[in-house]
């Protein structure tokens, strides 16, 4: 009788589950989706923000009033005489348009007739509150060696109107969020005709400049 030949036992098969992710990896899969999206969420506020509300806008200077102490001579037929006393207060507003206090210093008034630089002054430092308008008066000294000098000097006074050009510098600083800082000057130039009599402007044409910086 011929021997079977022995042939080996199938492996038996089991059932084999898949291996599944635990509850704690799950929880901290969703906790860094979470965290991501909640970042990049809050960094398109804050360039929405930054880009609409919080953009540094233009302060707005503008000469609402000038008086103007001028007294001729007339007894000797002079206008002016030197050493004679001449000064000028302007009224200029800076209104501020931002969410944030500008802080300005160091303003400078300059007063121009016939093209001839005869008073420039120093204003002190000081600050306009968000979203309101400032006003303050500037004192600037006539230099009369240098305005008697100007031609059609006697002219201009005789006739009550008296054209001049001003030029006022304001430098400051915004301070948006405690990040964004912007370094803000703010100049205006005018010719302004001046009637002595009634201490009026009569008319005026401005034009101002802006320029922020980081």
């Amino acid at each position: 009788m011929v021997e079977e030949q022995a042939r080996p036992l199938a492996t038996p098969i089991t059932d084999q589950k898949p291996i599944r992710p635990t509850k704690t990896r799950c929880c901290t899969t969703r906790f860094l989706v979470c965290s991501l999206t909640t970042i990049i969420l809050l960094i398109i506020t804050i360039i929405i923000l930054v880009l609409t509300v919080f953009k540094v806008k233009d302060p707005i200077m503008t000469l609402n009033k000038i008086s103007l102490n001028l007294k001729t001579n007339k007894a000797n037929g002079q206008v002016l005489q030197l050493g004679s006393n001449i000064s000028m207060i302007a009224d200029v507003s800076v209104e501020n348009p931002n969410q944030a206090t500008f802080r300005f210093s160091n303003t400078t008034s300059s007063i121009y007739y016939k093209g001839i630089m005869v008073g420039e002054a120093h204003g002190p430092s000081g600050q306009a509150r968000p979203r309101h308008t400032m006003r303050m008066n500037v004192t600037v000294d006539i230099i009369t060696e240098r305005i008697i000098m100007a031609p059609n000097l006697s002219s201009d006074i005789g006739s009550g109107l008296f054209s001049m050009d001003t030029y006022t510098r304001v430098p400051g600083r915004v301070k948006l969020l405690l990040i964004i800082k912007k370094n803000v000057v703010v100049e205006m130039n005018c010719t302004v005709n001046f009637n002595i009599t009634s201490q009026e402007i009569q008319d005026q044409s401005c034009k101002r400049h802006v320029d922020l910086n980081l």
